[in-house]
């Protein structure tokens, strides 16, 4: 789901995707409590073409958000462009933007469609 860069009451906010299935937020939150966020981050150090790639989908994201309503600042969403902060925000990322915009929630989605646990439904 795609949001506002501010609330009604016109902070900004600068996260624009969201999951909103509940299956998936739950698979998403058990990677995250795996460690898949502290391991992407420690990659980002050291690997410069996915350090790149991530800082292709930061300032991918600040265009789209900014194309919206430019909020003044270079923050985007999940830690970008140094760490992995919320991994739910990359999947969201990742699904409204298809394969190849973020490499972390690509990685993530591959995850779970490898163990078999991307969620059948409605949601899906």
């Amino acid at each position: 789901m795609q949001t506002a860069p501010r609330l009604p009451d016109g902070t900004p906010f600068p996260t624009l995707y969201y999951l909103t299935c509940p299956k998936l937020n739950s698979l998403v939150s058990t990677l995250e409590g795996g460690g898949l966020m502290k391991e992407q981050t420690e990659r980002l150090a050291t690997d410069e073409e996915l350090a790149a790639a991530y800082l292709r989908a930061h300032e991918s994201y600040l265009a789209e958000r900014d194309a919206i309503e430019p909020l003044g600042t270079q923050v985007t969403a999940g830690g970008m462009p140094t760490r992995v902060k919320c991994l739910h925000v990359h999947v969201a990322h990742a699904l409204a933007k298809g394969p190849g915009v973020n490499p972390m929630g690509d990685e993530a989605l591959a995850l779970l469609k490898a163990q078999e646990l991307w969620p059948a439904g409605d949601c899906a």
